[in-house]
Order: structure tokens, then C-alpha cells, then sequence
């Protein structure tokens, strides 16, 4: 999920853009607009979680299957020549079984562009910016504060590699709920790297490592930091794409905790599919 700040140890908390696989950023520039249909997919059998110094302990974890489906328009300026822009809309699923209850739903939704530019052939280097909404067919999928999601992002291609990955931040706003007390969720810091094997043209095999760290949460109503709110957590993983031809392709992977600090452990398998089609329907860019 790209929602992820949590005030309570025992809520599991996936890594910003976790999702991604190998060449999410392998963009083009000089093109005709086309679209891309994404639906991401992760189950979390988290049955463990990180104390504040770092040892796994056998409690505190859940069962969580997480989606998200995303629309991109891709396009280009005659004005703005070997530069690429692209818009997207994300609606995310959620389905969470803890402590005897289970519930499920449509989560917030995230919006926004990206930018990026090729320094050479063989690179891709740009900036994407969303925001997510405080919105959520159910209370308990629903953060209840407005974020933005920034990061830098870039690609490497190698004749037989391939070296994606980002480094970004998510900024949150105060959580105000009637009744309740006024708190502000702290700056969280990720990045994901993926390094890929191009074995054949069908398949190719990869190594991930994800990073997060959560600031803590303050509570403004009392005026101090709410206590073992800030976490951390490292990932790795691997996985498998499947590059069944041009327009479509999936992958899959498994990542595990290797690190971790006030969180629920991850251990994920994750999916992506993705559909490429024209762009004639936006043809007026």
C-alpha cells in the first residue's frame, strides 16, 4: 500500500512504493501519448513484529492483501523536446484480518504527475509527486489526513542489467477527528531499489531492497511526541518478470524483514500486472 503511517506497534505498515518491479522507471521521451493499466497485488502474513530495539518478537503481527489499481497517461510537448510527463490515478483495496476481526474496502485515493528526462540513452532520470486523499469506503481504511508523495526516481540499463529504484519522502497533514485528540503523523523517508538479471527476452529474474523510516507522531493536543510511534524497517526480496510481449508483462516476488524498529514485520508475496495501450483517446497533446 502507498499509505502507510501508523501510530500503534501493532498496525504493519508497507513500505511507500513497495509495489514497484524492475523497470518502473525505464520511461521514454520523444513518443505519441499512450496509457497503462497497473493493478498491483501483496499479501502480508505478518505473524511477528519489532520491539524498539529491534528484536522480532512472535506477536503484535497480522494478515493483510493489499491492491492497487492505477490508470497512466503518458504524453509529450512539441515545446518541451526529450522530456516526458505523465498523469496518474490510484484507487487502492485493502482486506485485514487482526485480533479476531477481519474488514475490507476501498482505501484512499493517490493523484498525481511525474516528469523525468534521459541524460543518455541507457538512463532515465525524473520527479513524481501525488497526493493522497482522506477518504476511504470505511473508517478503518481511512487515514483521515492528507499526504504528499514525492520522490526522485531514476533507471539504469545495462546490455544483460537493469538498475531502478527512488528516494522520496511522504508529508502528511494534522489528523483532526471530532471528539478525539489533534495529532500530526511525522515525516516518513523510503527508497526502493530493484536489480534485474535480463536472462531472456521472456524473463528476468531480480533482487529488491526496500527502506523506510517513520518519524514519530506528536500529539498536539497534549503537546508531546506520542511514545514508540516512530518505526523503521528494511526489506529484501526477489522476484521474477514475465515479459509475455510488448503490451502486457507480470511480475511477482517475495520480500522479507531483515530490520525493523516498532513495526510488524513484512513478509509479502507482491504482484503486478501491466497493460500498455495507445493514446489515441488524448490525442489532442
Amino acid at each position: 500500500m502507498f499509505w502507510l503511517l501508523s501510530s500503534s506497534l501493532t498496525e504493519a505498515s508497507d513500505i511507500t512504493f513497495a509495489v514497484i518491479g524492475p523497470h518502473e522507471y525505464d520511461l521514454p521521451v520523444d513518443f505519441k501519448p499512450f496509457n497503462v493499466f497497473v493493478q498491483y497485488g501483496d499479501g502480508n502474513a505478518a505473524g511477528s513484529s519489532y520491539n524498539g530495539k529491534g528484536a522480532r518478537r512472535p506477536e503484535g503481527g497480522s494478515h493483510t492483501w493489499s491492491g492497487l489499481s492505477k490508470y497512466v497517461h503518458f504524453w509529450t510537448f512539441d515545446s518541451i523536446p526529450h522530456v516526458g510527463f505523465a498523469y496518474e490515478v490510484i484507487q487502492t483495496e485493502s482486506y485485514r484480518l487482526a485480533n479476531g476481526t477481519n474488514y475490507g474496502g476501498l482505501g484512499p485515493t493517490i493523484t498525481g504527475p511525474a516528469v523525468w528526462f534521459k541524460p543518455n540513452e541507457h538512463s532515465t532520470f525524473g520527479i513524481q509527486t501525488f497526493m493522497q486523499t482522506p477518504s476511504a469506503t470505511r473508517r478503518d481504511l481511512n487515514p483521515q489526513y492528507w499526504s504528499n508523495l514525492s520522490s526522485f526516481m531514476f533507471d539504469y540499463e545495462w546490455k544483460h542489467f537493469s538498475f531502478d529504484g527512488d528516494l522520496g519522502a511522504v508529508v502528511a497533514s494534522t489528523k483532526h477527528v471530532r471528539g478525539e485528540h489533534s495529532y500530526h503523523p511525522g515525516t516518513a523517508f523510503h527508497s526502493n531499489l530493484r536489480f534485474s538479471w535480463k536472462a531472456s527476452r521472456m524473463w528476468e529474474p531480480f533482487f529488491s531492497m526496500d527502506w523506510q523510516n517513520n518519524a514519530g507522531w506528536r500529539d498536539n493536543t497534549l503537546g508531546r511526541y506520542v511514545a514508540d510511534s516512530s518505526s523503521r524497517e528494511v526489506t529484501l526480496g526477489v522476484g521474477l518478470m514475465w515479459k509475455i510481449n510488448p503490451k502486457l508483462d507480470i511480475t511477482t516476488r517475495y520480500a522479507h524483514s531483515v530490520d525493523g524498529r516498532y513495526i510488524a514485520e513484512t513478509n509479502a508475496y507482491y504482484f503486478k500486472l501491466v497493460y500498455r495501450f495507445d493514446g489515441a483517446l488524448f490525442s489532442h497533446y
